[in-house]
């Protein structure tokens, strides 16, 4: 079945767990949320753990799995793990690093090994900009000759992309490469500032709506997806521009381009950090995202499925009544929700509203919902 027909309850388990295999990479991206480094850490969860971990997902019949990093191709037991986690069922993505280490062989392995979707990150239109914004030169060639390997090979490809004030302005070309590409989705992320992010390199509110704006029209002609990560009010966004087109006589023809199609899928609308999201870090400990420091628990000692199910900051997180502002007052707080990472990276409270909404919720003045009294669950510690 494909995982985006899946009907999952968020209270029971994540649509997407990402797995973070090591911090280790020989990049120095300007918004790494790791902040990783060149070395592997030698508490990192073993292969007979990990292989533990993936037959987990393999029972919770979690849709998406990712590894991630770091850069996962600096574990020499990734492909090990892929074959292990073919074996039980259970789809891999993965998202490595632009390096040396990123070869065509590397691409033709990960293929033979069962891998599922390739995810390859590109920050600019051109050398200069995306370069600049993963800290060394010769990624974006790199970048370039992964994606061509990849659909050599029958690898369905996906692209990231990270904006914020480092890359924003190159937004029209970025857009227009990535139709010259044979990808099935393009994954938009927009910029929490944690690890090296900064919040000097934050869009504002109404920049948010720009990009949204322009998503959007992408969207309307692209053969591939787009969706959002930690931009959940975009959801609002697509909303209400389908409402003004229907109204305006503009709804999509019925000949319009076709999606090339998403064999991974896409997650319903409501998934947020800690609902329908779980990441495990290179040390087993459970997070209700890479972006929001709370640990809730450590694999080494407690299935994941009860950390998710049971554990005090993950229930908050999923229940939308205790969203403080604007967030708790709006009307599409059930399919949005803002960025629980990035109000706790700006307010210190992870209930708190989302910073970079423009959106005023109908009929709120300010004051209808105060802000939430958020209190660090017992035994939660924050890295």
């Amino acid at each position: 079945m494909n995982p985006a027909q899946i009907s999952i309850d968020f209270s029971e388990r994540p649509y997407i767990v990402i797995w973070e295999v090591t911090q280790a990479c020989d990049l120095a991206c300007v918004h790494c949320r790791a902040s990783a480094q060149p070395n592997r850490n030698p508490l990192e969860l073993s292969t007979e753990e990990g292989k533990r971990l993936i037959d987990e997902i393999a029972g919770m019949q979690v849709p998406v799995f990712v590894l991630t990093g770091g850069d996962p191709i600096k574990r020499p037991d990734l492909f090990e793990l892929i074959v292990h986690a073919r074996r039980v069922g259970v789809r891999v993505s993965l998202t490595p690093s632009a390096t040396p280490l990123l070869t065509r062989d590397v691409i033709q392995r990960l293929k033979e090994s069962g891998l599922a979707r390739l995810a390859v990150s590109l920050d600019g239109s051109h050398r200069k900009v995306h370069d600049a914004f993963r800290g060394m030169s010769g990624t974006f060639d790199r970048t370039m000759e992964a994606i061509g390997w990849a659909s050599e090979v029958g690898l369905q490809v996906q692209i990231n992309t990270t904006f914020s004030r480092n890359n924003v302005e190159d937004f029209d070309s970025i857009a227009a490469l990535m139709e010259t590409k044979q990808i099935a989705l393009w994954s938009v992320f927009f910029l929490v500032p944690t690890g090296r992010g900064r919040i000097a390199d934050l869009l504002s509110a109404e920049e948010f709506e720009e990009v949204f704006a322009k998503l959007y029209k992408v969207s309307q002609h692209a053969r591939f997806h787009i969706k959002t990560t930690e931009a959940q009010h975009y959801r609002r966004y697509v909303l209400q521009q389908k409402v003004t087109d229907r109204r305006n006589g503009h709804a999509q023809s019925a000949d319009a381009p076709s999606k090339v199609q998403d064999t991974i899928g896409r997650a319903p609308r409501g998934l947020n950090d800690g609902k329908g999201f779980a990441f495990v870090s290179h040390t087993g400990e459970v997070f209700p995202s890479g972006f929001l420091p709370f640990a809730a628990g450590n694999v080494r000692s407690e299935s994941l499925s009860r950390i998710y199910c049971e554990s005090p900051i993950f229930q908050q997180l999923r229940d939308d009544s205790q969203l403080g502002g604007k967030c708790g007052a709006c009307e599409f707080r059930h399919i949005c929700g803002g960025s629980r990472a990035r109000a706790f990276a700006m307010t210190g409270d992870p209930l708190a509203e989302e910073p970079c909404c423009a959106y005023v919720p109908n009929n709120y003045a300010g004051h209808d919902v105060p802000p939430p009294q958020w209190q660090r669950p017992a035994g939660l510690h924050v890295l």
